[in-house]
């Protein structure tokens, strides 16, 4: 019989875990043997995780509030104990039209969905992730911060400032020792590579901190 995989018994909380990355992600979780803590706006959208993780802990927030996501994080710790990762999905796109196209609505709603909630989320269960033998952070974002268009000027610019927030989580780590990472996967669209994040996501466990904290991983259709 092989070894068990590192992030067994583990408890990983999903941020926008209903998405069709953040099923793949819990059942890939589920499947390691890790506690999955599957998170959204919508309780009766999240009863579609037990499809693929039948142990979930389920939970219902509006991650864009800090004072929900701080009494979230009261209510995990209460439950299960702190953390030793946070996997952020959360997310959506708006764009088009130039940079004349680039409505203030549209800004709103990326830095809300984006940024907004990263920041509420790690700052919220920081601490978990410090004080976890094998912390871990994960954000999925885009080759648009490379390369960004005008069209894609709100998107692009708005993931830019999310990796920013990670490298600096990442920083934090660092230095408070060797046991905390923070990862950002790339991709020109998510569409089609939901296996290969949750199958990366997973398997951050099994690298150490040191190794990972601060990378930026693109992933490609096979």
């Amino acid at each position: 019989m092989g070894a068990s995989p590192a992030v067994a018994g583990r408890t990983v909380l999903i941020a926008g875990a209903t998405s069709t990355a953040g099923l793949a992600v819990a059942a890939s979780l589920a499947d390691a043997s890790a506690h999955v803590v599957a998170v959204g706006s919508n309780l009766e959208r999240l009863q579609s995780v037990l499809a693929v993780a039948p142990e979930a802990a389920l939970y219902e927030c509006d991650l864009s509030d800090f004072a929900a996501v701080t009494a979230l994080a009261a209510r995990v710790s209460a439950a299960h104990g702190p953390i030793d990762g946070l996997i952020h999905l959360v997310g959506g796109w708006r764009g088009g039209g130039g940079l004349a196209g680039q409505t203030d609505m549209d800004w709103d709603f990326l830095y809300s969905h984006v940024v907004t909630t990263l920041r509420n989320t790690t700052r919220a269960f920081n601490a978990d992730l410090l004080a976890s033998p094998a912390g871990r952070l994960a954000i999925v974002s885009s080759v648009s911060v490379d390369r960004p268009t005008a069209g894609g000027a709100n998107y692009a610019t708005v993931k830019s400032a999310a990796e920013t927030w990670v490298r600096a989580v990442g920083q934090g780590f660092a230095k408070a020792g060797d046991t905390a990472a923070a990862v950002t996967f790339v991709v020109r669209s998510l569409d089609g590579l939901e296996n290969e994040l949750a199958t990366r996501v997973t398997g951050l466990w099994s690298d150490t901190a040191a190794s990972v904290n601060g990378s930026r991983v693109m992933l490609t259709a096979v």
